[in-house]
């Protein structure tokens, strides 16, 4: 199946509306950034319709030499075969996807089923779904420039053995999004499926490159408002994630975690941690010290937005700004930037510092990142009850 660019797909409402490319055949997606190719919903909400899924010949978990959609049990994906090529997609929008037949199944927006090396994803843009934006079930493809923008479950999704590559990914909540979902994260990662072949030699082991999680809804412990990993990675899974930025006022429960009653996951990543509300949980949940290896870094810049330009989405406009060193003269914060504490920061004799209700200043890791009014200084913290 050969879609020019230009082209726009409309899909009826219901689980039955989704488009399948089963094994051995291909589909070629020929978007340009000025004429991307559009599939869309009738009902312009998330839910509205199946979403993209495509089957190859790739491997699984080793135990397992073919599997069936979770859709459409009558169509099967996996193999032995790691180069298999389904085709290609640039420059494609997935709008409204994810429609549910129950609380197990339920479309993505784009899904993955054992595709192999030889299949070209690039300039992906899923808006609106109802599930996650991508989900790789097992495979070795890889994808480039997947931006994701209020998903109901996960921004981006692993398992069933997936070993390719996610360069320049970035999913967004946008202030106001609600998840109807229990448990959604910025990337979820499984070593196998649902837990299944745990002992297999062949689990997830990939690598992300240039992330960047941003949750822009205003904090909440409220169920649904919140992620409750930014990273789960688990049930034997191996993660290399390389410059990852998560911002953001939005709230988590963990940062990392990767911990899982049907098996614990590995996980490498270099990290700047941006988001001003700080989690609720732990920032890293480990079974064992061994299963992370974390470095922090203040300069990492995650994925860059101008790769996405052609989607004609905009961003949310999060000012962000470092706190340290001396303030020697009166100075007044402004609510409306989000504040990091990054090293030690004095207000020296004869300066007033005065921070205006709904501030947040949000500290580093570590017995530097103080504040310290010095004899002759002045704060002035002027929350109220309605803003503290």
């Amino acid at each position: 199946l050969t879609i020019p660019a230009g082209t726009v797909i409309t899909a009826g409402q219901g689980f039955d509306k989704y488009l399948l490319v089963e094994q051995g055949a291909k589909i070629m997606v020929k978007g340009t950034a000025e004429k991307p190719v559009i599939m869309t919903g009738v009902e312009k909400r998330a839910g509205s319709w199946g979403g993209l899924i495509i089957n190859g010949y790739a491997p699984l978990t080793s135990g397992q030499k073919s599997a069936n959609t979770e859709i459409n049990p009558e169509y099967p994906y996996g193999g032995d075969q790691p180069e298999d090529n389904s085709g290609s997609i640039e420059y494609l929008v997935l709008e409204y996807c994810g429609a549910q037949d129950n609380d197990n199944v339920e479309h993505n927006s784009l899904t993955l089923d054992g595709v192999g090396s030889g299949t070209k994803i690039a300039n992906v843009f899923a808006y609106a779904g109802a599930d996650d934006g991508v989900e790789l079930f097992g495979g070795s493809v890889s994808v480039e420039n997947f931006l994701a923008v209020d998903m109901d479950d996960d921004m981006f999704d692993v398992t069933q053995g997936w070993c390719g590559k996610l360069t320049n990914a970035y999913g967004v909540w946008r202030d106001g999004h609600v998840s109807t979902e229990k448990d959604p994260r910025g990337c979820e990662v499984d070593g196998n499926h649902d837990g299944n072949y745990p002992g297999d030699s062949h689990q997830s082991n990939f690598v992300m490159e240039n992330v960047t999680i941003e949750l822009a809804q205003a904090p909440s412990q409220d169920k649904g408002k919140y992620v409750n990993d930014v990273f789960k990675i688990r049930r034997g899974a191996s993660a290399k994630i390389i410059n990852a930025l998560v911002k953001g006022q939005g709230q988590a429960e963990n940062f990392i975690n990767t911990t899982d009653k049907k098996g614990n996951g590995s996980l490498t990543i270099t990290y700047n941690n941006q988001l001003t509300t700080p989690v609720f949980g732990k920032m890293i949940k480990y079974g064992a010290e061994s299963e992370v290896n974390a470095t922090e870094d203040k300069s990492l810049k995650g994925c860059d937005t101008a790769l996405f330009a052609w989607t004609g989405y905009k961003f949310p406009d999060v000012k962000f700004e470092s706190l340290k060193g001396n303030i020697a003269k009166d100075m007044t914060l402004d609510a409306s930037v989000a504040y990091m504490l990054d090293g030690p920061l004095f207000v020296k004799k004869g300066a007033t510092l005065t921070i205006p209700a709904g501030t947040v200043i949000t500290a580093g890791q570590g017995f530097d990142k103080y504040l310290l009014v010095e004899q002759g200084a002045k704060i002035m913290v002027k929350g109220t009850a309605e803003k503290p």
